[in-house]
């Protein structure tokens, strides 16, 4: 691979939360070389050179809490699809992620080995992608599509489609040894109800203590993370107490979650953009009114949940959770966390935090020497406004992923 020089960048040292002005930055081999004000003697003689002309240089953005195959916002109907017709669209998904800039994504259900591997070999271009696979559920729970008619449950691992349902401590295991079978990096259980599934309740808790527990059990034997979607604090504090790693969504959460959260040093990956997108034109996107209508129980909620997980000092990631045509939205995350957080915040969570709930923080995440060339260009002062991240199509003039320019403007 040939080198690259970034020279005359302002670098983001997200973990300072400061500029870093006049640097060059060597890449080779898809990995930070260098950064240093001169890295000239250290680059190949044919090494690419690039006039960042001092715009942003940072690290690419993650996103927690993805569903790239969720090409409709309306799961029981994704299942009836063809993975090859889902796969095609998901394509185009993953494109408009790296144009928006972000170069890791954690996937929640849906995903499998072959778009991570096809995205890795780089026959389909995308972000990194961190899979699941399929999301495991309870008999009525968050990911179990069927109506109150239904009888036949009529899934399987390799369809489209968002979960699958497991009762039982057996069951429980051999779902997640199957699913870290397929080389799944993490875990997805569906631990409360919530707004995408027809028959649960938002408040209900979902799962027995012994089968969270073991599901934990197995993915600890592993080494890989597990998370839990989760609305009401009854239903996330069950599952801090079972031992799952991040909490997704989380809209719902009193003082005594948050006490949990820093007392076991675990994440919430909160998912703002997706409420004001399906309240905006979910029904227009496809979502079922009845589903449709759900969405203003957790709604208004999610940011007050925001303001007492900052205020108390939890580990936020950045995530969207956004479906369909409503993926266009990703970046509108910034702007509504910013009614809460400083643009450092939320650019920590989505590079640093991010990076080691995915138990990746000494790959990605920021711009130093020996991490991932994962790196975007951005006009804008992003250290103190989050505008820029409003019109990513002029203010994004640059990714590149594994030391390869992916978008250039």
């Amino acid at each position: 691979m040939t080198e690259t020089i970034f020279r005359n960048a302002r670098v983001l040292d997200v973990v300072a939360g400061a500029y870093v002005d006049g640097l060059s930055v060597l890449v080779a081999n898809g990995r930070i070389k260098a950064v240093a004000p001169d890295v000239h003697r250290m680059a190949a003689a044919d090494a690419v050179e690039i006039d960042v002309a001092g715009r942003v240089l940072m690290p690419g953005l993650c996103d927690a809490h993805v569903h790239v195959t969720a090409i409709i916002p309306n799961f029981a109907e994704l299942g009836q699809m063809a993975p090859s017709y889902v796969t095609v669209h998901t394509a185009d998904v993953l494109k408009g992620m790296l144009g928006r800039g972000f170069t890791t994504v954690r996937d929640a259900g849906g995903a499998d080995w072959g778009l991570a591997r096809a995205i890795a070999e780089g026959s389909l271009p995308g972000p990194r992608l961190l899979y699941c696979g399929k999301a495991l559920s309870q008999t009525g729970g968050h990911a179990d599509m069927r109506g109150p008619g239904q009888q036949e449950l009529g899934e399987c691992f390799c369809c489209a489609g968002l979960g699958k349902v497991c009762d039982g401590v057996p069951e429980m295991r051999r779902a997640c040894r199957d699913l870290i079978r397929t080389g799944a990096t993490h875990l997805k259980l569906m631990v409360s109800g919530g707004v995408a599934s027809p028959t649960d309740r938002i408040d209900s808790t979902q799962f027995a203590m012994e089968e969270l527990r073991a599901a934990v059990e197995e993915a600890e034997a592993a080494n890989i993370p597990v998370m839990g979607h989760a609305y009401t604090a009854r239903a996330i504090n069950r599952a801090l107490e079972a031992g799952l790693t991040s909490i997704e969504h989380g809209n719902l959460l009193d003082q005594s979650s948050v006490d949990l959260f820093v007392a076991k040093d675990r994440f919430l990956v909160p998912t703002l953009a997706t409420y004001r997108a399906l309240a905006d034109e979910g029904l227009e996107a496809g979502m079922p009114a009845p589903l449709h209508r759900k969405v203003y129980d957790v709604l208004d909620a999610g940011m007050d949940a925001l303001r007492l997980a900052h205020r108390g000092g939890v580990n936020i990631a950045f995530g969207t959770d956004l479906l369909g045509i409503m993926h266009r939205r990703q970046l509108t995350e910034f702007a509504l966390r910013a009614e809460v957080q400083a643009p450092i915040d939320i650019l920590r969570s989505a590079t640093v935090v991010a990076a080691r709930l995915f138990r990746m923080q000494d790959q990605i995440g920021q711009v130093a020497e020996g991490f991932r060339a994962d790196l975007i260009m951005v006009d804008g002062d992003v250290l103190h406004d989050v505008a820029a991240w409003a019109t990513p199509e002029t203010s994004i003039r640059l990714v590149m992923k594994d030391g390869a320019v992916m978008v250039a403007r």
